[in-house]
């Protein structure tokens, strides 16, 4: 160390020799009037005392941090006046002192005493160097204290930071010389120079720390805010918040209120309550309510070192938790004008909150606001698209979208399945070249959607070609979509499928041909019968009889079509839902079947029936399940033209099932899909001339389903078909 010395004194005598005001003088007290030379000390009033200077000059040049620069003060101190020197300096809080006890050999000792123990403030407060006197009363702190232990007569004190014209950096401190003896180089004279010189080297270490803390707190602020605006999810926003938030503020939790608008209440994120919380029901706070609901309000941060001190806290949350709060800085998250909710940083570990506090949140407030409103808006806008695409892709019609330089951008399936293309065929492809029609084109369509007013929505019916060069009927309409500035975007596209349309209007052709047909015959009969009997052209009574049986038997056929069209219109209006009880299938099997089976050996055919015997009940009613199971038997005799016609009826995993089948001439396949509609009647049926209306199974199917059964087939042309309903057993 001697050595350094002697190096920084041979190191000042080549210096610039120009004298300069030194800019300690201005915080020396008056009577001390000096002048320095660069990297020299000012004239102190014992000639010697330079080499205290010089070493301290030397040793502090390249110190920045405050502890070690109150290490070297003591350690140089010590060995200057050969006496133990105690530094000591006050933590930003001002609860306690780090302290530094040095001996002249250069031992030195690092502690921390808290306020009573050190009793410096007596001292400080003197605001000048003190001599205080072991034994001459001193203050009562003193006495006591571990401070007062030291010394065997008198401490010498001088009071840092030195008295100036600025307010220093630096927190209350004291040096303190033990025992000086008589002819210590130091003293109450030449001490003041010296304390405005060590306030100068803390103040610049202070300020070194706190551009240092400044540099960390604004990177740790810009990799928050970079982390925040980076992601537009929410639950990584929170993420970032809890621990990047957390550490940087030193604080035991933080807490986000979002302001619920419809009701204004405040309601706050759970996943960032903590443990405490998780089997609370959702924090909520009325408008104005508490702390948050106040800064909401006001659009004012606070700081509160005591919260149970402020009228304005909500103290139920912590009764609830067990949680407790004592510190809290809380300010509001704003997007331009308006108030999304507030950010809290609570309990500050080992201190309270002071203003810089305010400052770091506020500064991850802003970024923080922005990245809600954002991830907010960014779900809207996915729960928006995600909507347009599942009404897109759902639709029963044909969607296609178009650009405005003509290209496809959109299909759904039904449009690919009209089509009959693959999406990637389609998307990206010249609209004109993938849809065409039979008559007219897409492009003059196009142009006739563009230029009809606002509220026309131009149709086009026509054919649309298919990969494999198929037609399909189809109703086309069109609307434009917009930008904001009035030029088109894209082209929104409908295709309605027209051929089930088709299908319809021709059942309904067929039923309307059908029902003339079936009520022509029976009353072009009676009508014949009746004028013969009236001519008398039925002399003999077994003629006679014949024709009224003829007659009978035509009536009993048009009173069945219309039985037939009035359990249609039961069935229409929910009629066989209505009173549903358990019913027993075995005694309608007894009185429907024989006369079928009677029917079906006069048309030559084979009947077979094997019913378990006392089946379980069903729901419903006897006029629903006579119709079910004379519409399925009737109809297996009808279309049987020779063979066998079987019903068998059995229970089996809680239900009854009824299965009828017969040997006829089958169902199309292409007939399947549309067998149960009403009025729809296969064309082998028509072509054979087999009469019917085509509402019979479409009335079983109803019937079945409203009981929640259900009813399948089984079909083969020209082999013959089966139908099988399950029906749900229910209780006496």
């Amino acid at each position: 160390m001697r050595d350094q010395r002697d190096l920084t004194h041979q190191a000042s005598r080549f210096t610039l020799s120009t004298t300069y005001p030194c800019p300690l003088a201005k915080r020396a007290p008056r009577g001390y009037n000096f002048t320095c030379m660069m990297n020299e000390a000012p004239t102190l009033l014992t000639p010697h005392a330079h080499q205290l200077w010089q070493s301290l000059s030397a040793e502090l040049a390249s110190v920045f941090d405050a502890h070690g620069v109150c290490a070297v003060v003591a350690s140089e101190v010590a060995a200057f006046c050969g006496v133990t020197a105690v530094t000591g300096i006050s933590d930003p809080f001002k609860k306690y002192f780090d302290v530094w006890v040095c001996q002249p050999d250069g031992a030195i000792e690092q502690i921390r005493w808290d306020n009573a123990k050190a009793s410096f403030y007596p001292l400080i407060d003197e605001g000048q160097p003190t001599l205080a006197d072991k034994f001459s009363r001193p203050p009562a702190e003193l006495v006591h204290s571990a401070l007062w232990q030291l010394p065997r007569e008198q401490i010498l004190a001088l009071p840092l930071p030195a008295p100036g014209e600025y307010q220093p950096l630096t927190p209350p401190g004291i040096l303190c010389l033990i025992d000086p003896p008589p002819d210590c180089p130091l003293t109450l004279e030449n001490l003041p120079p010296l304390g405005v010189f060590i306030t100068s080297i803390l103040d610049r270490a202070f300020l070194r720390h706190t551009v240092h803390r400044q540099d960390v707190e604004f990177a740790v602020v810009s990799d928050i805010s970079f982390a925040l605006t980076s992601t537009l999810s929410l639950q990584n926003i929170y993420k970032q918040l809890m621990g990047s938030v957390k550490r940087t503020l030193n604080v035991g939790s933080v807490s986000v209120g979002l302001i619920d608008q419809p009701t204004g209440d405040i309601i706050f994120v759970d996943m960032l309550l903590g443990d405490l919380f998780k089997d609370l029901p959702p924090l909520r706070l009325k408008k104005g309510q508490g702390i948050a609901g106040w800064v909401a309000e006001n659009r004012q941060p606070v700081v509160i070192n005591d919260v149970y001190a402020d009228n304005r806290f909500y103290a139920r949350f912590d009764r609830q938790s067990g949680f407790h709060t004592d510190s809290m800085i809380c300010i509001p998250l704003q997007v331009e004008e308006r108030v999304i909710g507030i950010l809290q940083a609570i309990n500050k570990v080992g201190g309270e909150f002071i203003d810089n506090d305010l400052r770091l949140l506020q500064a991850i407030g802003g970024p923080l606001a922005a990245a809600i409103e954002n991830a907010g808006l960014h779900a809207e806008v996915l729960a928006e698209k995600r909507r347009i695409e599942t009404i897109f892709a759902s639709m029963s019609e044909g969607m296609l979208t178009v650009n405005a330089d003509g290209f496809i951008t959109h299909a759904n399936d039904a449009l690919l399945s009209l089509l009959r293309q693959e999406a990637d065929n389609v998307l990206g492809q010249p609209a004109h070249k993938m849809i065409r029609f039979s008559a007219g084109a897409l492009p003059d369509f196009t142009q006739q959607v563009l230029t009809e007013g606002d509220d026309e929505y131009p149709q086009l019916a026509t054919n649309l070609y298919q990969s494999d060069g198929q037609l399909v009927p189809v109703l086309v309409s069109g609307a434009p979509i917009y930008h904001d500035n009035g030029t088109v975007s894209e082209i929104i596209f409908v295709f309605s499928d027209l051929r089930q349309i088709r299908e319809v209007e021709r059942m309904r052709d067929d039923f309307f041909h059908g029902i003339i047909h079936e009520l022509r015959t029976p009353l072009a009969t009676i009508l014949m019968y009746a004028r013969l009997l009236r001519e008398g052209k039925a002399q003999q009574k077994e003629k006679a009889d014949r024709f009224l049986g003829v007659i009978e038997r035509e009536s009993d056929r048009l009173q069945k079509m219309v039985r037939q069209m009035l359990e249609l219109a039961k069935m229409e209006a929910r009629e066989f839902q209505r009173g549903a009880e358990p019913i027993r299938l075995n005694p309608l099997f007894e009185e429907i079947l024989p006369p079928l089976a009677d029917r079906a050996t006069e048309k030559g055919l084979t009947f077979r029936q094997k019913i378990q015997p006392d089946l379980p009940p069903v729901l419903g009613s006897q006029d629903s399940y006579h119709l079910i199971i004379k519409n399925l038997v009737e109809n297996a005799i009808k279309f049987t033209l020779s063979g066998t016609v079987r019903v068998d009826a059995w229970n089996e995993n809680g239900s009854v099932l009824l299965k009828v089948q017969d040997e006829g001439i089958g169902i199309p396949e292409q007939a399947m899909p549309n067998l149960f509609g009403r009025f729809f009647r296969a064309q082998t049926a028509v072509e054979r001339g087999i009469a019917g209306t085509g509402l019979g199974l479409y009335m079983v199917k109803e019937t079945v389903e409203n009981y929640n059964g259900t009813i399948t087939v089984n079909s083969k042309e020209g082999k013959g078909t089966t139908f099988t309903v399950r029906l749900p057993i229910t209780e006496e």
